[in-house]
């Protein structure tokens, strides 16, 4: 096996769309980390406390900082290689020691109103002064902390720390409604995923001096499950000069729901998909793209009874995985109307519009920049379909994009999480040869 090259060498996003106000505030958040939703893990500062620097009031526009919080150093590649172990992310190389940072920044919400949003910032050891960027967009989850800059040692942090240790500037948004940011989170909604990784990459250079370091133009873009949608966005808004700065390297998103109206929501309701993954997916779509479009007017008309009463106050970002999976039923039979099975099944009105945009991902947009497409054989969550869409996309406009099988791997007897963990190792090193040529 050839020698992997290190990352470092030797020395305006489409306008966000009016949030639909339907009675209460809006409030809180969600995740369900690529439905990791059997536990919860440490916050990111259990081991060491967190040191408080300075706070930031650099101006109020988008990207600029509003607080730095440094979590953790991990002074060392062997301690850096222990936490990613644990985490699952043993295949990885490292060359670096690493610490890591929470930014709060400010952005956006869906409205294009002003809102804050967090995200985990790592950055090497013992590093050239000038580094790339790589910007990693997390899979779902269910809790405000089940996000990069919330967890250490943990599913959603490993590849943010994996990308600094060898040898980048690591960014991980923790998106809208997550981590320290307020409001709902905004599921799948790609033009404030966009705002929120775009904002993020801002925050980064601007406190990367304090770090010893200055961020390149160039950024390297991955992203899995949810993030892979997410990552697509970024590069999207990246080659079409969002930025005065930054521009897209590379892109490699990792088992995405490229094509959820047409490929993944078919294969959910026809049982093709893990049974309670369905049920978590089927109820998130349907009350997260309601809080942003005209869906349903009552719970009741798309949700079976006790759960039209209770579904919509479990995804709000205050709720774990746990929660999630004690208070949905086990099977779409129990938890959907007819209504609500045929609204998944042929969508109209406010969904209809909701997923022609999510689906435009790969298919409204050609890429300058190399792209791979990475999946797992068997994935029981995004089936591999959406990624074969995806590349037929990206063909169509002119752009070969490859498709890498990581093969059959696992990760807590998930496929869709061992997928996550497999492509990190491949992705750095490609990176990494990215770099070298």
């Amino acid at each position: 096996m050839p020698v992997p090259t290190p990352l470092n060498p030797p020395t305006a996003p489409r306008s966000p769309r009016r949030l639909r106000r339907r009675g209460a505030a809006l409030c809180c958040g969600l995740l369900l980390t690529g439905l990791t939703v059997a536990g919860t893990v440490a916050p990111a500062a259990h081991a060491q406390p967190a040191s408080r620097a300075s706070a930031f009031h650099e101006g109020r526009g988008r990207g600029s900082l509003v607080s730095a919080e440094r979590l953790y150093t991990l002074a060392t590649p062997r301690e850096v290689t222990a936490e990613l172990t644990a985490a699952g992310f043993g295949d990885v190389e490292v060359r670096h020691g690493v610490v890591a940072y929470r930014l709060e920044y400010r952005t956006v919400d869906p409205h294009g109103q002003p809102t804050t949003a967090s995200g985990l910032f790592a950055v090497p050891l013992r590093s050239p002064a000038r580094l790339p960027a790589v910007s990693f967009a997390h899979g779902t989850g269910s809790h405000k902390d089940d996000s990069p800059s919330m967890r250490r040692g943990a599913f959603v942090s490993a590849p943010v720390i994996a990308y600094a240790a060898a040898g980048a500037a690591s960014v991980g948004p923790d998106y809208l409604g997550m981590g320290t940011g307020p409001g709902l989170h905004p599921w799948m909604d790609i033009d404030s995923e966009t705002t929120a990784s775009l904002d993020m990459l801002r925050a980064a250079r601007a406190f990367a001096p304090r770090t010893g370091h200055l961020l390149e133009r160039e950024v390297l873009v991955t992203g899995f499950s949810q993030g892979a949608s997410a990552a697509l966005g970024l590069g999207r808004a990246l080659e079409a000069g969002a930025d005065r700065w930054f521009r897209l390297g590379a892109l490699a998103p990792v088992s995405g729901a490229y094509d959820f109206g047409g490929t993944e929501l078919p294969a959910l309701l026809a049982g093709e998909l893990d049974p309670k993954s369905s049920v978590l997916y089927a109820a998130y779509t349907l009350v997260a793209f309601n809080r942003l479009h005209p869906v349903y007017e009552n719970p009741g008309e798309v949700f079976r009874a006790p759960y039209d009463r209770t579904v919509e106050a479990l995804f709000d970002g205050a709720h774990t995985g746990e929660q999630l999976m004690r208070g949905t039923p086990g099977t779409l039979d129990a938890l959907l109307t007819e209504h609500g099975r045929d609204l998944l099944a042929r969508p109209t009105g406010g969904l209809a519009a909701a997923l022609r945009e999510t689906d435009a991902v790969c298919t409204d947009w050609v890429p300058r920049a190399p792209v791979r497409l990475y999946v797992a054989t068997g994935d029981e969550q995004a089936v591999t379909a959406n990624t074969d869409r995806c590349r037929a996309a990206l063909l169509g406009n002119g752009v070969d994009a490859p498709v890498i099988d990581v093969g059959a791997v696992d990760h807590r007897g998930s496929r869709h999480l061992g997928s996550n963990v497999a492509a990190t190792s491949a992705i750095v090193r490609w990176f990494g040869e990215s770099r070298g040529r």
